[in-house]
């Protein structure tokens, strides 16, 4: 439901008031997309943990990992996630105006001009492969640096026609979501990963597990860059044939300079592009310094994939959902609104990413335990994951606050806000990852990256907190009442799991077992959390799960009517309490009207 009123008037509220079928709709899609979104999740862990325990923990497993990941840096550098954020909206005005051909021309004339510019990445990626390379294995022992150079040459040879191949898939991503198809651009990843799998299934079957540097064919290079470009070339394909499906057609064209609407979305692109490049800076900078340490490449992309995986389950799913209601409230000019909805989104997150914060940084042990297999299987580095697994849950929560400040400064149209915090992060991650290196390979350095990331998203959040503070003064940012709500409902929870960790610590059992016990743990305690948050929320003005712009509005003599429940500010509460004790002394029956109420002397 929107908001009903606008500055100095009152709208009725069934004026505002969304169909039920749209409703229904929008439901429907936010379900999809959760639901296809962990299936790809899943699959892409899978993939690193079949890596890990088809490959191992040697350098042959960090120059593949390494140089794989490349082709999607680059895209990153290029365009990245912030590609979708912005070609969305264009599709949506472009079909809303002229149609789905008006649309299809749009983004093809935006596709031509982005495939030339990843064409030529592309061609730089293999020109620079022979540096590239040796930054990836300038600490494998001498006897065999020389060949770990030539097998991630070659690697990254047949791997760079991907970045094309990225870049035709999200532009398929953004033209089925601007015309409200979510399921197969949300699924088509998982398949990716699969055929990545596949790939390294026919690999081990041909040349046998554990390869060395020393031993290891250049065929057997081949086979994988040619079976993991071919992986993402079927993934670009689905998403095309999914935009064809949903009327908008992925046709390159030229003529982008004499498009308005097509220089426009470029542009916007252009000045995004630092928010998109530092995390992906930040990657390689950590997996250079990862590189130096046996399967510290695998360890590292395990952390990073538990790391987001939580944050978009948890965490920044809210913030992108929370998204629409901050742009509304600035379409609207209403600061109050805004603030409003800021301070439930940040409820909200608390509520997501807290149990998952407690619950991993207990079970950390078991969990890197369970993760590892096969090669991965050794002593030191399950100890290394688990403390990595314990540092990502902080991050995830700092992670998901950072990306929500950005989202609120994109919101509010400022588009530097979200730079500044870029750079900040980004200067903090590298800082920490060089100094890492002083820690020994043995163990320390690995979890030294995991405090980097930490350490980039909690700079970066604070810069961005600090730049939106001083734009939505005298809104507050935070609640008291809400965080000893979460506050509460946490310690509801905490001894469920001290039960669930005593249980391992007595039983030790089997790996089976093991998960069973972890998934019940998390199960149970998510119960008497839950209990709490009902409890506490349906105690307040408004029920915690009402959205802001549904809660009671403030009279009609306010100027701007506030929403005034248990998301407005206290000082705001206490002025809607004062305005309607005034407003109800100031009103006296109509005797002609039953119950209408007139002004009083002055009105």
């Amino acid at each position: 439901m929107r908001g009903n009123v606008v500055s100095g008037a009152e709208t009725p509220a069934r004026a505002e008031t969304p169909a039920p079928a749209a409703t229904r709709s929008t439901a429907r899609s936010s379900v999809t997309v959760a639901a296809w979104t962990l299936v790809s999740r899943v699959t892409g862990l899978l993939r690193v943990l079949v890596i890990g325990a088809l490959l191992g923990s040697t350098y042959f497993t960090n120059v593949f990992q390494a140089g794989s990941v490349l082709p999607n840096s680059v895209f990153t550098v290029m365009a990245g996630p912030v590609l979708g954020m912005v070609v969305v909206p264009a599709v949506v005005r472009s079909a809303a105006l002229g149609g789905p051909n008006r649309a299809a021309e749009v983004i093809g004339r935006v596709a031509g001009r982005l495939l030339a510019v990843a064409g030529l990445c592309a061609v730089g990626l293999a020109l620079l492969s022979p540096l590239l390379a040796w930054t990836l294995v300038f600490d494998v022992p001498e006897p065999e640096r020389a060949r770990a150079w030539l097998l991630s040459t070659v690697l990254i040879l047949f791997v760079t026609p991907q970045v094309m191949f990225y870049t035709l898939a999200e532009l398929g991503v953004a033209a089925q979501q601007g015309r409200q198809r979510f399921a197969l651009a949300a699924a088509a990843p998982a398949v990716e990963s699969l055929g990545t799998i596949a790939t390294l299934v026919v690999t081990v079957w041909l040349f046998g597990t554990g390869a060395d540097l020393a031993h290891a064919p250049l065929a057997m290079m081949v086979l994988l860059g040619v079976g993991t470009s071919g992986s993402v070339l079927v993934h670009a394909a689905l998403q095309c044939y999914g935009a064809y499906r949903a009327g908008v057609p992925l046709r390159p064209r030229r003529g982008w300079r004499d498009d308005p609407e097509a220089r426009d979305v470029l542009r916007r692109i252009v000045r995004s592009i630092p928010v998109a490049a530092c995390p992906a800076v930040a990657n390689y900078g950590l997996t250079v310094v990862a590189a130096t340490v046996p399967g510290g490449v695998l360890i590292v992309q395990l952390t990073y994939q538990v790391f987001y995986g939580l944050s978009f389950v948890g965490a920044r799913a809210v913030s992108m959902a929370a998204l629409p209601g901050l742009a509304e409230a600035v379409a609207a000019d209403d600061q109050r609104r805004f603030g409003t909805a800021w301070r439930q989104g940040v409820f909200y997150m608390l509520v997501a990413a807290v149990p998952l914060l407690c619950l991993l940084v207990v079970f950390a042990q078991p969990t890197a335990d369970i993760l590892a297999n096969g090669g991965l299987r050794d002593g030191n580095l399950i100890a290394e994951l688990a403390a990595c697994l314990a540092v990502v849950a902080v991050a995830q929560l700092i992670g998901g606050l950072h990306d929500y400040g950005q989202q609120a400064l994109f919101a509010r149209f400022d588009d530097r806000g979200p730079r500044i915090a870029s750079f900040a992060g980004l200067g903090a991650t590298m800082l920490v990852s060089g100094a890492s290196l002083a820690l020994p390979a043995e163990g320390g350095r690995l979890t030294g990256l995991a405090v980097a990331i930490l350490a980039g998203e909690l700079a970066g959040g604070l810069t961005a907190w600090a730049r939106l503070r001083r734009a939505m003064r005298p809104e507050s940012m935070l609640d008291r009442r809400h965080a000893l709500t979460v506050t509460a409902a946490t310690a509801a929870m905490l001894p469920v799991i001290a039960l669930g960790w005593w249980l391992l610590a007595v039983l030790r059992p089997a790996r089976g077992v093991e998960l069973a016990l972890l998934v019940a743990c998390g199960l149970v305690a998510l119960v008497p959390y839950g209990l709490v948050l009902l409890l506490l929320g349906s105690a307040g003005t408004d029920r915690w799960r009402r959205r802001p712009s549904t809660a009671r509005l403030v009279p009609a003599q306010r100027d701007g009517a506030l929403p005034a429940g248990r998301w407005a500010s206290r000082h705001h509460r206490r002025g809607c309490a004062e305005t309607t004790t005034v407003g109800a002394a100031l009103t006296v029956p109509d005797a002609t009207v039953p119950g209408a109420p007139v002004s009083g002397p002055g009105g």
